[in-house]
């Protein structure tokens, strides 16, 4: 039966990582593959020999004596405990992106067009690329990449130097939500996992990632791509609102408060988001003429005014299948890591590899296996690959182990155009070509991240 079901999860793996070629969104084969992979262990109870204890992170002793009923119960809370555990990222997830939303509802993101005043390429690749390095670290890399390349379109009129800029926007993007705990879906996973925390994660992260958006604009800074003045394109904008500055910031430092929140209070981060949200409503609400309630749903007067409200706009624009994807590869693998399978290959990983470079700690995960993460999340999705480590390993909150994980799967899936949520996107607005990105792009992503590793191995030494 186990067999069976890594099977099933392999090839649901597969049609994910497929999923540009067979035309098959990658939250059906995540949806599919977590209900089949807890089908079969509910038919398949009596036959397995161990049990993985999430909250003790062990296996339990004697779990084939175990009666019929309490094997059912222990099932029964095993699963509670994942689908807990993985709420609590699709909420603070749901609010994130809502705050966006409201944000961009607004207009907000005019705001950020209005500071690019020269036509220089190489100013304006730098420009971007800092942009694109802060605001991933704030409202992710994915929402980062979208405002960047939507105020570029706006300004850059040849598609073919666009693209370039898209290109360093990814590598960017990609290296600024590595060290900020709600940059990057993977990033917050492994802080809701209470494997990370803020002021660690920045200490330990922020100079590699710095290190591995500066040197790739550094060289493209010299290509004949980034040479001479772009012609700009001169575009009669539409009425702004005269709340958009407002609300950029009240957006941005209501999510920003959310680390903060989560320090004072000890509670999980998605309480602090909902704060978060709630305050920020209530001045979308406030700034807009209607009188919308998010409770009223089925009054007439709801209906008749739901476009008109901010927040209910938001709401019906977030990216709901995200959020259904990351419910079926984390659940998934959750099945995984029940089993024990998962705590099985982590210890048969770490006896094969070889270590490189300085040890993490004697006998631990070697440098070797966190950059060949990195690889990997350049070729398949960097969630699943997180959300296995988080079940294969065993090492205590902020140790060095996590922050490279975090660093090397954030920033190694800028290395192939699918390797990233930003790069996909990036791909779907400007159809920039696969091979394209592998020829012009790829190169200098692969050195921004063996920079960016190397100054981890040092930095985190000073810790």
């Amino acid at each position: 039966m186990e067999a069976t079901i890594i099977l099933v999860f392999v090839m649901g793996y597969l049609a994910i990582t497929l999923e540009h070629s067979i035309k098959i969104d990658k939250l059906i084969p995540a949806l599919v593959m977590m209900a089949i992979c807890w089908a079969l262990i509910a038919l398949g109870l009596e036959s397995f020999p161990e049990w993985f204890d999430s909250s003790k992170h062990a296996l339990l002793d004697g779990f084939g004596t175990f009666s019929s009923e309490e094997k059912t119960h222990l099932m029964e809370e095993t699963l509670l405990h994942h689908l807990g555990k993985t709420s609590e990222i699709l909420v603070f997830l749901l609010g994130a992106m809502t705050i966006v939303e409201i944000i961009d509802y607004f207009d907000g993101f005019s705001t950020i067009k209005d500071f690019i005043k020269t036509k220089k390429k190489t100013k304006i690749l730098w420009i971007f690329s800092i942009l694109a390095f802060i605001l991933s670290a704030i409202i992710d890399n994915l929402t980062a990449t979208i405002v960047l390349i939507s105020i570029l379109q706006k300004i850059v009129k040849d598609r073919n130097v666009r693209i370039w800029f898209a290109g360093l926007i990814i590598i960017a993007a990609n290296a600024g939500g590595a060290w900020s705990p709600i940059g990057d879906v993977t990033t917050t996973m492994l802080w809701i996992g209470k494997k990370v925390t803020t002021g660690h994660l920045i200490g330990y992260l922020f100079v590699p990632s710095l290190l591995c958006m500066a040197v790739p604009s550094l060289i493209a800074s010299f290509l004949p791509a980034f040479k001479g003045d772009l012609d700009i394109e001169e575009v009669e904008e539409k009425k702004k609102s005269r709340f958009s500055s407002t609300m950029l910031y009240l957006g941005l430092g209501a999510i920003v408060f959310v680390p903060i929140f989560k320090m004072v209070t000890h509670l999980p981060p998605y309480v602090g988001m909902m704060l978060s949200l709630g305050v920020v409503a209530i001045f979308a609400e406030i700034y807009s003429s209607s009188k919308f309630s998010m409770t009223e749903l089925d009054s007439e007067e709801s209906d008749a005014h739901a476009h008109h409200s901010p927040v209910h706009y938001s709401l019906s624009k977030i990216e709901l299948p995200s959020i259904l994807f990351f419910l079926g590869i984390l659940m998934a693998v959750a099945a995984l890591e029940s089993l024990g399978i998962l705590f099985g290959f982590a210890s048969s990983l770490q006896e094969s590899m070889p270590q490189l470079g300085t040890e993490i700690h004697p006998g631990g995960v070697s440098d070797l296996v966190v950059l060949l993460l990195g690889v990997g999340s350049a070729v398949i999705d960097n969630v699943p690959l997180v959300a296995a480590s988080l079940g294969m390993f065993s090492e205590p909150l902020d140790h060095e182990l996590w922050h490279f994980i975090a660093f090397s799967a954030g920033t190694g899936g800028s290395m192939l155009i699918i390797g990233s949520a930003a790069g996909v996107v990036a791909m779907g607005m400007e159809k920039i070509d696969f091979f394209w990105y592998l020829k012009k792009i790829s190169w200098l992503a692969l050195i921004g991240f063996l920079v960016g590793s190397l100054a981890f191995m040092v930095t985190r030494t000073l810790f």
